[in-house]
């Protein structure tokens, strides 16, 4: 049985909201030198780059591009790593992002790399919220909130620079 997908964001809407989430991070950080968008991997880093790339066309700061690499779907996810060391990360600005935010399971192991550095703040960024929360992570930037049933499941596709989100 094939499962039926709706569009819940065409190119040129993720588009327009990726392009207000860098906005909104642009006005949050207007005094800093640099920030570092720390993109998790696949789809989270896949829309950490077309942020990154808006930023660097309006920001003054320097925007740094990393990939927080992990498995989402391990149960122990202790093997996170990022290409960056500690002392590269003190007095920092991370943008942490994700393509979706369901239960923030995700999202909160991803932080653990970014907590043994003296960052100077830490906010998170998705295009698609679900509101589904177990674990106590909010998103400051989002690009669509959605209620949905758990049943149902959020899909992130990236291709050529563009993301597409479906419901199915």
């Amino acid at each position: 049985m094939e499962v039926s997908k709706t569009n819940l964001l065409s190119a040129k809407q993720s588009e327009q909201r990726i392009n207000r989430i860098a906005y909104q991070v642009y006005e949050d950080n207007v005094d800093e030198k640099e920030i570092i968008i720390a993109g998790i991997r696949s789809s989270g880093f896949e829309v950490a780059k077309m942020l990154s790339e808006v930023l660097k066309k309006i920001a003054p700061f320097d925007v740094q591009l990393i990939d927080v690499q992990m498995d989402k779907h391990s149960q122990t996810l202790n093997d996170i790593r990022i290409p960056l060391s500690t002392e590269n990360l003190q007095g920092k600005v991370i943008i942490l992002v994700d393509d979706v935010l369901n239960s923030g399971k995700t999202m909160m192991y991803a932080l653990k790399p970014f907590l043994a550095a003296d960052i100077k703040k830490i906010r998170t960024a998705v295009l698609v919220d679900r509101n589904h929360r177990r674990y106590p992570i909010a998103a400051d930037y989002t690009g669509l909130s959605l209620a949905t049933t758990l049943q149902e499941h959020v899909t992130v596709e990236t291709e050529n620079g563009k993301a597409i989100a479906f419901l199915s």
